[in-house]
């Protein structure tokens, strides 16, 4: 206790001028509107910037990811390329190719809703149109329903109104896929056989039944089964292959045969 008031006294003076420096400051901000405002248009400038340099550090921390996203896309790449033997047979398979794939970037993303969409900065002057499919380098992300000149909505496969024909990887066995609106990580297969082989683990992929995306199209993982009320079907629960919470990069993929395929139904 005598060592704080010998502080005291020897610092009066200086504890003095602080004292009246917080009076005057207190008073000046309190009488004085345009202090006060300059005051406040300052630190709400210095928080502003604090919340930038934050999200520039997020930002440049997620290249790592997305880096690796990239890499591993060329791993695919280079596996297709190296496994062939014969150069010109991949030169007349790309000639060939039924699907044309435009890469696009994530400008919105929703995914806490049940009716949850992905705005793209592609529209119509790419040739986007509706019903082109939307993949992430991990799998399935949704279906154009909207185009502007250059941007388009795409209806996330984390939306109730999705549909899409689904299958077993190894299994010509095919199901409906939706989502229930619960979790984020999951979505659900219905009117799967029930003598189908399934196992825990599983790879489900698209059936290539519809005219929007390929063949074989990675969506996700076999998490959990069980038949549905009429014992006849299962119902498969199944872990998405992509992070829904953490896409930028995606691809949108064109059928080059729509049209014809289309008349064929009219």
């Amino acid at each position: 206790m005598q060592k704080i008031i010998y502080f005291l006294i020897r610092n009066k003076n200086f504890i003095l001028f602080l004292a009246l420096l917080t009076v005057s400051l207190a008073v000046n901000f309190n009488f004085n509107e345009y202090n006060r405002s300059k005051i406040m248009n300052s630190s709400n400038f210095i928080i502003s910037s604090l919340y930038e340099a934050k999200f520039s550090v997020t930002k440049y921390l997620n290249l790592e990811y997305q880096n690796k996203l990239l890499i591993d896309e060329n791993l695919k790449l280079k596996e297709i390329i190296y496994n062939s033997k014969n150069p010109i047979e991949i030169s007349k398979k790309i000639e060939e190719m039924d699907f044309d794939f435009i890469a696009s970037t994530v400008i919105k993303n929703s995914y806490t809703k049940t009716k949850n969409y992905i705005t793209i900065d592609k529209g119509l002057i790419d040739s986007i149109t509706i019903d082109n499919g939307v993949i992430s380098s991990n799998g399935v992300v949704g279906i154009i329903d909207k185009s502007t000149s250059n941007y388009s909505r795409v209806i996330s496969i984390l939306n109730e109104n999705f549909m899409l024909n689904a299958k077993l990887k190894n299994s010509n066995s095919f199901g409906v896929l939706s989502w229930n609106g619960r979790n984020i990580n999951k979505v659900q297969l219905k009117d799967l056989p029930k003598q189908v082989d399934i196992k825990i683990g599983d790879t489900i992929v698209t059936g290539g039944n519809s005219f929007i995306f390929p063949k074989d199209v990675l969506i996700g993982y076999v998490d959990s089964y069980k038949l549905d009320n009429s014992e006849n079907y299962l119902e498969v629960e199944i872990i998405l292959s992509t992070d829904m919470t953490n896409i930028e990069n995606l691809y949108i993929i064109r059928n080059n045969n729509i049209f014809e395929l289309n008349s064929l139904d009219e």
